[in-house]
């Protein structure tokens, strides 16, 4: 039997997960789609957080944090060392990612550095952001390393009519 892919399960994708349902319309999508991809596809992948995530997670109100730390526990966590940190930061200055974007650099390089096929995240703005992609590989690849496909769960999900 073949390995089954990694997906590295960034903060963003928890919190939808795990909140109290949106009146805001995106924000309501957003959680829909997440929980139909962890109920029907989650276990034909590998799943991996990190201590960064753990981290966000903790943070804010007490209740969701418990939900979100819930969740986190039963995936794998994947650890921040010298190479991550230095191709985060690589990647935060090649990008020019402003500095309080420098955790989701840490997110990318946690995903890259560990081997990841994916990186399954919700933030659009940093991470799943078409215009970075390209030059994020190419970082990635001068560094000796592969990228992983960055995408949110509904690029992950499929076909509709393949969900259950």
């Amino acid at each position: 039997m073949a390995d089954k892919p990694k997906v590295y399960v960034e903060t963003t994708v928890v919190s939808y997960l795990t909140a109290w349902p949106s009146n805001e319309i995106v924000m309501a999508a957003h959680q829909q789609i997440t929980q139909r991809w962890w109920q029907s596809r989650r276990e034909e992948f590998e799943l991996f957080a990190s201590e960064l995530v753990v981290q966000e997670a903790q943070a804010g109100d007490a209740d969701a944090a418990r939900r979100r730390l819930a969740v986190i526990g039963d995936l794998d966590l994947i650890t921040i060392d010298d190479s991550v940190t230095q191709l985060a930061e690589l990647l935060a200055q090649e990008i020019s990612l402003p500095k309080r974007a420098s955790a989701d650099a840490l997110h990318i390089g946690l995903a890259v550095v560990h081997g990841m096929d994916y990186l399954m995240t919700w933030n659009c703005r940093h991470i799943a952001n078409a215009r970075h992609r390209q030059r994020i590989e190419d970082i990635c690849s001068s560094a000796g390393y592969l990228a992983p496909v960055i995408c949110t769960p509904e690029e992950l999900l499929g076909e509709i009519e393949d969900v259950p």
